[in-house]
């Protein structure tokens, strides 16, 4: 073909539907890909047999009925003659990761190994257009006048993909759209002690990597769900920034761990970093020091902050707890940045001397409201001071013992928001259970209490219940 009317490699737009949206339990029902080849046009649709059951929930998204995959082939039946139609190609989809983790899953189950370059519109869409608040397909219909034919339907999603292509094409020419792929696809140099194979073999699921210097010696720990392609990034950011030059130019070896998901990436992570701490990572503090304040009443009614230090500190299990601080200077800059803010007056917090009758500095440079010298009510000051601190108040343990939480095929035992372990059968659930206290760790609070409070709230089973 003539090389003018080739100005890319050839896009293979793909659009899939499914049973669900986990990689592992759930099938693809429908697959959709419109290819373009130069300025030619090739279409290639199938629905598929997907051997499981579709809930009803999918069925009225997709409009994909039981009857409609009934004698339609399975994916192996058809394998081959989708690994040849993608072959060679830079595979497009929106959201990517979830159309291409499914087909190399896919691909995966009866021994096909498949690897292409993939090409985000998401990731097109916020690289082209950064200034449009969202970038999921049905903004991008509405921003850009796309054309719907079959939403929710593989070939119909598939031509969405490209009309915006050629919307994109139209707004910024072949020569942008070239530097967008050659960015997003991640066609980096790679360091010269790295080779392609080692590229390779890192896995695109959830979990950390390491990059290594001079004799073994760590550089750097990251965590992402799609470790091959975050990986990539470092490169690909090489060419434009600073630190990840640096980085480029010292690493020497490259090694991961695999994780089931995202939180065991995020708690993977915060250990590593603490173990071996790597040179260009900043430096995670670990919580041995920790100390906190609770609120006590003095005779007069008086709520008073009062430092509890770790030697009697018990995140989890005390109610009384507000703030979790590595020091008590940081304990001490956080409560004066709240009397500051809520006009609150320094001497009843115990941060300067209190002399009865008189005022303290901050009522004379206006900074507080005058309840040392009672123009406030002791009770407003209370009510004020509470609020204040309720923002920062440590959640006690909400659960009866130790929990685990499902991601994936693996367990991830916490108790008191203290990391036990990861199970992967209830004989390892039930050791971990069993294996007595582990050292609080705030880091862990943090990535586990949002984790409970968002996603993974469904995914609790409590480990006495089974």
């Amino acid at each position: 073909m003539n090389s003018k009317l080739s100005p890319y490699p050839d896009l293979a737009f793909v659009d899939i539907e499914t049973t669900g949206s986990h990689f592992d339990r759930d099938r693809i029902t429908e697959i959709g890909i419109k290819t373009l080849a130069g300025n030619d046009l090739q279409v290639w649709g199938r629905l598929i047999d997907p051997q499981t059951y579709i809930p009803q929930n999918i069925q009225r998204l997709t409009g994909i009925s039981p009857a409609m995959v009934q004698g339609q082939p399975c994916f192996s039946e058809l394998a081959e003659e989708l690994k040849k139609e993608l072959e060679g190609k830079i595979f497009v989809a929106h959201n990517a990761r979830f159309d291409y983790g499914f087909i190399k899953a896919s691909f995966k189950r009866i021994g096909i190994d498949f690897k292409p370059k993939v090409l985000c519109t998401v990731k097109l869409s916020r690289l082209l257009f950064p200034d449009q608040p969202r970038h999921n397909l049905d903004t991008i219909i509405s921003s850009h006048g796309l054309q719907v034919s079959a939403r929710h339907r593989a070939l119909g999603d598939a031509d969405l993909l490209l009309q915006f292509w050629r919307v994109c094409e139209s707004k910024f020419g072949q020569e942008k759209l070239n530097e967008a792929i050659n960015q997003l696809i991640g066609n980096a140099s790679l360091p010269s002690n790295i080779d392609q194979h080692v590229i390779d073999s890192i896995p695109d699921g959830p979990g950390c990597y390491i990059f290594y210097g001079d004799n073994k010696t760590p550089l750097y720990i990251g965590k992402s769900i799609s470790l091959r392609s975050r990986v990539m990034g470092h490169f690909q950011g090489a060419l434009t920034q600073r630190k990840e030059m640096k980085l480029s130019l010292q690493v020497r070896d490259i090694d991961w761990i695999e994780t089931s998901g995202e939180l065991g990436a995020l708690i993977l992570e915060s250990r590593l970093i603490k173990e071996r701490m790597p040179s260009m990572n900043i430096k995670l503090r670990r919580s041995k020091d920790l100390c906190a304040w609770s609120l006590e009443e003095d005779s007069v009614g008086v709520l008073t902050p009062s430092l509890i230090t770790h030697h009697h500190l018990a995140p989890g299990l005390q109610d009384n707890l507000y703030g979790l601080f590595y020091s008590k200077r940081e304990a001490h800059s956080y409560l004066k940045a709240v009397a500051k803010k809520y006009h609150l007056c320094e001497a009843l917090l115990g941060l300067e001397k209190r002399i009865e009758g008189k005022s303290c500095f901050g009522f004379q440079v206006k900074q507080c409201s005058g309840t040392c010298i009672n123009l406030t009510p002791i009770a407003l000051h209370n009510l004020q001071l509470k609020t204040a601190m309720e923002l920062f108040k440590v959640q006690v343990w909400p659960y009866s013992g130790a929990i685990a939480i499902q991601e994936g095929g693996e367990m991830i035992v916490v108790d008191k928001w203290c990391y036990l372990g990861t199970a992967i059968n209830q004989e390892e659930l039930y050791e971990l259970a069993d294996s007595g206290e582990a050292e609080f760790d705030l880091d862990i609070y943090k990535i586990v209490k949002k984790a409970l409070s968002g996603a993974y709230k469904n995914q609790v089973i409590q480990i006495g219940a089974i």
